[in-house]
């Protein structure tokens, strides 16, 4: 490159063997992406960038092109494995995969989002073991990073990588409403995906829980209060304005105030 130190500048970040590294510390690449995004931003009508595979490349680097290009939105991929026990399930205690999350939106200056990983493994685990009481954490709250910066937390059942075609790590078809109701009831930036929604014929199911989570103005910042996390029952009320109930058990009335009423319910769950 004319007018560049040429050389070999360390790896930031970690390996990935399905593309080329691009020389982020190098000036002048960093001045043309900056330069690209920013196009694509007022030009052709971007508002938001997602970060693949972030930690190919130093928290430094992303933070960089934050500052540069300035998005009205931006989120993380940050995709690391659960801690597993001995019998092949997922670790009760998930503090620090999700502090890494935490840590990662810290280091790229606070203004980025992270997909919320821990929480999607889970919630996987716990609807599929029938181990409920994974869904609150030794504090009393949300286990996933929605339970420590909710606000830069992005929920998802699956994505084109762990769900859709690729199917690296998809959630069970028939618990995938339940993990609906989860993320569209509690905390965080909830995203649905095409195929679940124009695919699978689940488009009026999501849309009620949707508008439920606009009518009562829950946010990426609302707060949790979980009332039980038993093995077969989750009980959670959301700004104390909605109530949602995972779970195969059916008797949980107690535990609602008798001013609430069901506004939409499915395949052992209530809202």
């Amino acid at each position: 490159m004319a007018g560049e130190p040429m050389g070999i500048y360390p790896d930031t970040g970690a390996d990935f063997n399905g593309a080329p590294d691009i020389d982020h510390l190098n000036t002048r690449v960093q001045r043309e992406l900056s330069d690209w995004m920013n196009w694509i931003k007022t030009e052709i009508g971007f508002d938001g960038w997602r970060f693949d595979f972030a930690k190919g490349y130093s928290p430094d680097i992303t933070k960089l092109y934050m500052r540069n290009t300035r998005p009205e939105f931006a989120v993380g991929e940050i995709w690391n494995p659960l801690s597993y026990g001995s019998d092949g399930k997922p670790n009760y205690d998930q503090d620090g995969h999700r502090r890494e999350l935490t840590e990662w939106v810290k280091a790229v200056g606070g203004s980025a989002t992270a997909f919320d990983f821990t929480t999607k493994g889970i919630l996987q685990a716990a609807l599929v073991e029938g181990e409920l009481w994974r869904l609150k954490d030794s504090n009393g709250g949300p286990p996933g990073m929605i339970g420590l910066v909710p606000e830069n937390a992005v929920t998802f059942v699956d994505n084109h990588d762990t769900g859709s075609t690729l199917k690296h790590w998809p959630f069970p078809s028939d618990k995938v409403m339940q993990r609906y109701v989860y993320i569209l009831t509690h905390p965080g930036f909830p995203s649905i995906i095409y195929d679940h929604f124009f695919d699978w014929g689940l488009k009026e199911e999501i849309s009620k829980l949707a508008m439920i989570r606009i009518k009562n103005g829950i946010r990426a910042s609302s707060t949790v209060r979980i009332l039980a996390s038993d093995p077969d029952l989750y009980v959670a009320a959301i700004d104390d304005k909605i109530i949602a109930k995972i779970g195969p058990r059916y008797e949980a009335g107690h535990l609602v105030p008798t001013n609430f009423r069901i506004a939409t319910c499915g395949n052992d769950y209530v809202v």
